[in-house]
């Protein structure tokens, strides 16, 4: 047997030509289509909105009823944001590159306006503890998920241009980290410690995309980490989480309730779940089930299939989301894409570890989710962004300008994406990374070395003597009529 087995590997090894390219297979051929990355961006939102508004649908039922006596009005509010988010998310997709980065700065100068706007009192409302909400015509709107958009956009923006002028340091950090703490300053004021942690993971997610020194990245975030350490110690509430969370078993039906819900929501769901409604957490046992502990719900319902489901949906855009960073040739474009990657995965491993015990509870959602009201719509936002970004990938730029049938593009109605024109600093460190490397000089000659034959040798010497041959003398006269004629 081992030697029929060893004719038949040897027989396929001569059946291939020595050198014939390898054929690539179907998965293969089709990640390396032009507009690939656009359609699985497409494919992950369209999979989280329509999974986030069954379960949000799922989840708020008992607690919509008790509030408004229906069942449907939970549900029909983030309905409601959903439309708002994907018509952001259709601008986001539309909105050139050119136009993103000249209304960069003007964005992040209105929302830090608003952040200030929404801590007077009279125009802010307030809501469990924090100062943070706008209530325009009944739907409360909060300005710091506006402010992470603005922020990652523009700081993005600044760190692209300040790169191609070849900044020092000191240029790139000065206008970039002292908005980062203002506009997290505002965000503590309210406070909101599940914002702060957000906006804290975009600014790191800058610095170390940026390409700026180690030293900078791990020096903020030591900075980032005791914040947060201090911000968690400093309110009784979120100290009796911390708490909690170091001993689950210490106030288990305080402030070791929820946590404790969650983790027996999770253990009775099992591998495949009680079905599609049938939580039973969902009936007053678990506060914030639609909201902050919807994964809770959605293991106990769909089971450890369904929320491994969903966190191959998270995996899945969080390689989508560095392959357009990857290939995409615009700076700008490159790192908004990646922070934006790093955002939105870096929230869902929070919400998710604190749902599981792993981290403290802070008050993330859950992307896309969780019902949210304008999380809902500014994740539909960024996610635009990042579509938008894999239609401005070379090859993809390429094919539709090139005349190539894409139904998407084709259905939504989007305008031809514009080719990235490098500047000229660019241009020529392009220029000069591709031009080959010169071979390394030869040694000099030295004297007594052979310059052709053997006749011609300058400085030889014969039997202890210098002599001079007819040629190098010849060479000699040469070179000095050359050096001071």
């Amino acid at each position: 047997m081992p030697n029929l087995l060893a004719r038949l590997v040897r027989r396929d090894k001569d059946s291939v030509p020595q050198g014939a390219p390898a054929t690539p297979s179907k998965v293969g051929a089709w990640l390396g289509r032009p507009m690939t990355s656009f359609h699985l961006v497409m494919a992950v939102v369209a999979l989280l909105t329509t999974l986030g508004l069954i379960m949000v649908l799922s989840a708020s039922g008992v607690r919509s009823y008790d509030d408004d006596g229906s069942p449907w009005v939970i549900f029909g509010r983030q309905v409601l944001w959903t439309i708002v988010g994907l018509f952001g998310f259709y601008m986001a997709l539309r909105i050139p590159v050119r136009v993103m980065r000249r209304s960069a700065s003007a964005t992040f100068v209105l929302t830090i306006v608003m952040l200030v706007l929404v801590l007077v009192p009279g125009i802010g409302k307030q809501a469990h503890g924090s100062r943070g909400w706008f209530v325009i015509s009944g739907l409360s709107m909060q300005p710091s998920e506006l402010a992470k958009i603005a922020f990652a956009i523009w700081g993005a923006h600044l760190l692209a241009a300040r790169r191609l002028e070849r900044a020092s340091l000191r240029e790139m950090l000065i206008p970039l980290v002292p908005a980062a703490v203002i506009a997290l300053g505002l965000i503590v004021a309210q406070p909101d410690l599940g914002q702060t942690v957000s906006l804290a993971i975009i600014l790191l997610g800058l610095l170390w995309y940026g390409g700026l020194p180690l030293r900078v990245f791990l020096g903020s975030l030591f900075a980032a980490v005791s914040a947060a350490a201090v911000l968690a110690v400093s309110e009784g509430y979120r100290s009796d989480r911390v708490r909690s969370w170091l001993n689950p078993g210490a106030d288990p039906q305080d402030s070791g309730y929820q946590a404790r819900q969650a983790k027996f929501a999770l253990a009775n769901g099992g591998i495949f779940g009680h079905g599609l409604g049938q939580s039973t957490a969902k009936w007053n046992y678990l506060p914030n089930a639609h909201n902050d502990f919807i994964f809770a719900i959605i293991g106990e319902e769909l089971g450890f299939v369904g929320a491994f489901g969903l966190l191959c949906l998270f995996g899945l855009f969080a390689y989508t989301g560095m392959r357009v960073a990857r290939r995409s040739t615009d700076p700008f474009l490159r790192l908004l894409t990646a922070t934006v990657t790093l955002w939105v995965l870096g929230q869902a491993f929070i919400n998710v570890g604190y749902v599981v015990g792993l981290l403290p509870i802070t008050g993330l959602q859950l992307p896309l989710i969780s019902a949210g009201g304008t999380s809902t719509a500014a994740t539909l936002f960024i996610m635009g962004m990042v579509a938008n970004a894999a239609r401005h990938e070379p090859e993809a730029v390429a094919a539709l300008r090139a005349g190539r049938d894409d139904r998407v593009n084709r259905l939504l109605r989007l305008a031809l994406p514009e080719a990235y024109v490098p500047t000229r600093t660019e241009a020529l460190r392009d220029r000069l990374r591709s031009r080959p490397t010169p071979p390394k000089p030869k040694k000099a000659v030295v004297a007594g070395a052979r310059h052709g034959s053997g006749h011609h040798r300058v400085g030889q010497r014969r039997g202890g003597q210098r002599r001079t041959t007819p040629g190098g003398r010849a060479r000699k006269r040469a070179l000095e009529g050359q050096r001071y004629g």
